[in-house]
């Protein structure tokens, strides 16, 4: 459990592994591409300010520390992408080395892989090929697994969108059962153009502390 009054002495560091609803320009590597970023484009977004985002609040309130935020819009679980293009390069499972040391890691994706037309696969837990990663339950099955190996005694959280397909949304709650990784079910987001509005960011990081503060 993150503490929600962490010592200055003990202060948890937090990365987080997402694509545009946890990006912002600025505080993502150069080469990721932003949904959010100051000026805000109004046409799509309210969210103009790093502190509106859900995970800059979650940390802030929490008391912690930002580690690392390796989020890029459009990215997928898989290596699956929009027009049936390779999204190697940019999946969570080539960007999952990237967080550095942290005490606390949150994992908040497989929307992209649902809009992109990624089919789920088969359940697989093992003797993974590269030709699995281009479905999503293998993809996120070996994603979860070499979190826990990569990371041994950090926490890890993963975060489910409340707008993505009851397929996508069961699978993911089976794979994270599967490597004893708690998830976040969100309910009832807020959003413009399908991405979390400042309403929709507050509601989000409301319902990550409610949920680790148990």
């Amino acid at each position: 459990m993150i503490p929600l009054f962490a010592s200055a002495q003990n202060r948890p560091r937090v990365s987080v592994l997402g694509d545009s609803y946890s990006t912002f320009q600025g505080y993502i590597p150069e080469e990721n591409e932003p949904w959010y970023y100051t000026p805000a484009d109004t046409s799509r977004t309210d969210v103009d300010n790093v502190t509106q985002t859900w995970w800059w609040q979650v940390i802030n309130q929490a008391g912690c520390l930002i580690e690392k935020i390796d989020s890029y819009s459009g990215a997928t679980v898989s290596y699956h992408g929009y027009d049936n293009q390779d999204y190697s390069a940019q999946s969570f499972i080539t960007r999952l080395p990237r967080l550095g040391s942290p005490d606390v890691i949150f994992i908040f994706g497989g929307t992209n892989d649902d809009w992109a037309g990624a089919e789920l696969g088969d359940y697989k837990y093992d003797n993974f090929t590269r030709a699995d990663f281009y479905t999503y339950r293998p993809a996120l099955a070996n994603l979860l697994q070499q979190a826990k190996e990569r990371y041994p005694n950090v926490k890890i959280f993963c975060l489910i969108n409340d707008a993505i397909s009851k397929d996508f949304i069961e699978s993911s709650k089976v794979i994270c059962d599967h490597y004893d990784i708690p998830y976040i079910e969100l309910k009832d987001i807020d959003k413009k153009q399908n991405h979390p509005t400042v309403k929709g960011m507050r509601s989000i990081a409301e319902q990550v502390l409610t949920f680790i503060n148990k």
